[in-house]
Parts: structure tokens; sequence; C-alpha cells
């Protein structure tokens, strides 16, 4: 193994992954630089999903390294990666996945309860997103009772507030109107931008990704140079992988 160049946070080399025997990855290599926001585009079923899960160490690629401040994720046994994803990372996926018995401030606490913060510096923090995301009014609910677009912020809440070094994003603004969508974006730009978070965007819809400082291109599980380029030159354009 090499190590990653020192600049990268996050560094994947060679992924290769299937499931099921399927090809979902075939070679995706990338870096990612401190407080940067990476937008990995393409359509579904292009390996953006299982690319983030690689990088974010729910999986283990069958071939490739995984690399996160010089260390790497993909020789850890599955006890140090949970822990990993747990005081290193945050998640938001296209469904909020929130805990149906808990409120809204308390899934927003989960991640920090989980690390050992008191319950009041726990809620302190959860509170302060989930103001910034405007539903403040709504911390007492328990998700049966929010709307499913007051449902994602709370999962957008709970990413943040234990202020990740990395935050991977996967579709995280599908379910939302765009107004909503509008707002959440803002917020995790702002959040990458005053607290040096780096955030990994996986999106199909171009607006989205226009608010990331990078953006590459995946298809049919290949690092492409643009979507547009393959459709436009057929299959055999999957040779422009980088």
């Amino acid at each position: 193994m090499v190590a990653p160049p020192d600049n990268d946070v996050l560094w994947a080399r060679s992924l290769h992954h299937a499931h099921n025997g399927s090809p979902a990855l075939n070679g995706v290599s990338l870096g990612v630089r401190e407080g940067e926001i990476l937008a990995v585009c393409g359509p579904r079923g292009s390996g953006k999903t299982t690319l983030l899960h690689c990088l974010s160490g729910q999986l283990v690629p069958k071939d490739g390294e995984v690399w996160f401040n010089s260390a790497p994720v993909h020789t850890l046994n599955a006890v140090q990666r949970e822990r990993l994803r747990r005081d290193r990372f945050g998640w938001v996926g296209p469904e909020p996945c929130l805990v149906p018995e808990l409120s809204a401030w308390e899934n927003a606490a989960l991640p920090l309860l989980l690390r050992g913060s008191s319950r009041r510096a726990a809620k302190a923090a959860a509170m302060e997103w989930l103001e910034r995301l405007d539903i403040g009014d709504c911390a007492r609910r328990r998700p049966s009772a929010l709307l499913q677009a007051q449902r994602q912020r709370v999962a957008v809440a709970r990413a943040l507030a234990p202020m990740p070094l990395v935050l991977f994003a996967d579709e995280p603004t599908a379910p939302l109107h765009r107004v909503d969508r509008a707002h959440v974006l803002r917020t995790l730009t702002a959040a990458a931008r005053s607290h040096r978070i780096t955030v990994v965007l996986a999106t199909h819809d171009p607006d989205v990704a226009a608010v990331a400082d990078r953006t590459i291109h995946l298809l049919d599980g290949r690092r492409v140079n643009s979507v547009q380029q393959h459709e436009a030159e057929g299959r055999d354009a999957c040779s422009l992988s980088v």
C-alpha cells in the first residue's frame, strides 16, 4: 500500500465492488481535500451510493483502497469502522430513518449521546441545528407527527450536530420540494464553509451539484469525464475514466 497525498482528507484508489455479481464500481479513484464540497454525479444505478458506502466504511470494497487522514479504512474490522463512522463521519440519506420512539431533538442528538456527551450538551447542539433548519418548534414532536420535509431536516441536523470531519450526503434533498431543498443546501454549504467540514454529495440533480466546489461523474460504475459526453459518443466514452 502507498499512503495518499497529505492534502487529501479522503482518498480512494481503484475501487471495485459488486452486488450479487452485478458490478457497482469498476476502478474508481478520487481524492477529497479538507473543507471541500465534492459532488458525485450520475444517473440512478451509476454507483454513487455504493461509492459513498465504501468511502464511509459501510462497505469494504472487493478491491481497492480507502484512506481517511492517511489511515487505511479498508483494513479496519467492523467494530473499528463503526467507531470511525460514529466519531468522525456524518451521514444523510434520501430517507430520514429516524428512531420513531424519540423526539426530533433526541434524534438529532443521538450521535452525540452515543459518543458519551452529556444529555444537556447533546440537546444544546441538536437544538442549534434544528433552529438553523427552521424546525426548532418541532423539537419535542416524534417523527410520526412531522411532515416528510421536517423529518429530512431532522436527519440533516443529526448529521451536523456532532460536527463531523466528513459528511456523506446521498441524495439528501430527494424528498424535498424546491424551497426546502434550497434551505437544506444552504445549511449544508454554510456548515462546510464555517466549520471546515468535508462534504461528499451524491446527486443526479445538476442544480444540487452546482453548490459543490468540484464535480466528478460516474456511469455504469466507472468514472467518466461527463455523462453528457458519454451519451453523445456512445458506450466507449467510459474509457475516458480518470
